[in-house]
């Protein structure tokens, strides 16, 4: 069953069921005052008729005719005068009796001085009478027709208010509840829309305040991160085919070339160092792919844990001059360190190490005497590291374009590389919620700042 025709039987039923339970307290609410108002009126009339028949020596018999021939609302109870022995003093029907009255039912009315019940569709009332100084029974019933037929309007009119209100509360309630959930049925027509050739399309998010706004919104985080990734692995199998064909090529060629002929051994080392060199190249490209690959992911799907930034810089600097013997790299704090919080953040260590690594090997390669410094700051909310070289520099129509992958400028010609370096470098300090900046002069070096949150 859908939600929508749900909501509507959950809303009827509930109202309903008020409605219902409010009529029937109306309803048993009126029909006792009605019986407690007629007990009354059975009481006074009893009373009337016994003063006429004591006070005023009106002859029995003539009660009784007045009692079978009057239509007066009045004299339509049927009363009987009993001593406290039981004797029968007036009954204005005795062959009819609608009361039957006992022995046992007289003791009672004498022990609780007035009693009151319903048997045949009639009220009776049963209570002591006092007259002269001598002690009287009377006993009375009637049937309260007009308060009947009262009651019995009154159940039609409720029943009928009743089926009318439901029916009335159904049909808004299935229009109420479709207006409720079409924000529902809009966003189910946006996500039929949504396909892989079209991720960047996203749902309403309506007011922005409400729980279909915050489905819509959480959905469009959920777009959001699957377009990324996908982007990403797109991205990703584009490079690496088009990136790996350049120097499968050369090596498929050199191999070529040294299969042609017979050639001999100083030939073959030579081609077997030149395919050494490229393959060095594809390990080089290949880890930078996957690095990069890596730093795609979502943030959720990568471990983070309190880490040292001094500590990542240091071996960050060690693996790059264990590599790269003649690469110098100076590692300085910019003030005294008054607790480790300051150079601590909340980050993925080998990420981190490897953005750090890529940014002191460029500061080395593109400077003459192969160094660059490496400077540590920290602030209240935010620790800095400043990455300088005093290199070849990179033109200004060139650092807007840094961070794009497979990117390289006019400096390109001064040393290897495929573009990946700068473009991970970004991802991953985007990726610890960190901001990086660069400024360049050419031919007088590179600033690269790394801003991170601290922990």
């Amino acid at each position: 069953m859908k939600i929508r025709n749900k909501l509507t039987l959950l809303f009827t039923a509930m109202i309903a069921a008020l409605m219902i339970a409010f009529a029937l307290f109306v309803y048993y609410t009126y029909d006792q005052y009605r019986k407690d108002e007629y007990y009354r009126r059975i009481h006074q009339q009893a009373i009337t008729k016994a003063n006429l028949l004591f006070d005023t020596k009106v002859d029995s018999s003539t009660l009784q005719v007045i009692y079978k021939s009057s239509n007066d609302v009045l004299f339509q109870d049927e009363m009987a005068i009993y001593d406290t022995d039981f004797n029968l003093i007036y009954h204005d029907a005795a062959e009819i009796d609608k009361v039957k009255e006992t022995r046992s039912m007289i003791d009672e009315i004498l022990k609780k001085k007035e009693i009151m019940f319903e048997a045949n569709n009639l009220q009776i009332v049963g209570f002591l009478y006092t007259h002269g100084g001598k002690n009287y029974i009377i006993t009375a019933a009637a049937k309260d027709k007009p308060g009947l037929a009262k009651l019995a309007n009154l159940r039609f009119t409720l029943i009928t208010a009743l089926i009318s209100a439901i029916v009335i509360i159904f049909i808004a309630g299935r229009f109420f509840s479709k207006q409720a959930l079409q924000p529902v049925s809009n966003l189910v027509d946006n996500v039929n829309e949504i396909t892989v050739t079209n991720l960047d399309l996203r749902v309403n998010e309506g007011n922005g305040k409400d729980e279909i706004a915050e489905l819509a919104v959480t959905f469009n985080q959920m777009l959001n991160r699957l377009e990324r990734s996908f982007n990403a692995q797109k991205d990703f199998v584009s490079n690496i085919s088009h990136e790996l064909r350049t120097p499968l090529a050369a090596m498929i060629g050199e191999l070529d070339l040294a299969a042609a002929k017979d050639r001999s051994e100083e030939e073959y080392k030579h081609v077997i160092n030149l395919l050494r060199n490229d393959a060095q190249k594809l390990v080089r490209l290949i880890n930078g792919l996957l690095n990069l690959a890596k730093a795609n992911y979502d943030e959720i799907n990568i471990t983070l844990r309190d880490v040292r930034l001094d500590e990542i810089l240091l071996d960050a600097r060690h693996d790059i001059i264990t590599s790269n013997k003649d690469y110098k790299i100076n590692l300085s704090f910019e003030k005294e360190i008054e607790n480790d919080d300051f150079i601590s953040i909340h980050g993925n260590e080998y990420l981190l190490k490897v953005a750090f690594m890529n940014l002191m090997e460029n500061g080395c390669k593109f400077s003459g005497d192969k160094s660059c410094n490496v400077i540590i700051n920290y602030y209240k909310d935010k620790t800095v590291v400043r990455i300088s070289d005093n290199g070849i520099g990179i033109a200004e129509e060139d650092i807007s374009k840094i961070f794009t992958p497979f990117y390289r400028g006019k400096n390109k010609k001064y040393a290897e590389g495929y573009g990946i370096g700068m473009s991970l470098c970004n991802r991953i300090i985007h990726l610890h919620k960190g901001e990086i900046y660069v400024s360049s002069e050419v031919n007088k070096g590179t600033t690269f700042t790394i801003e991170l949150p601290h922990v």
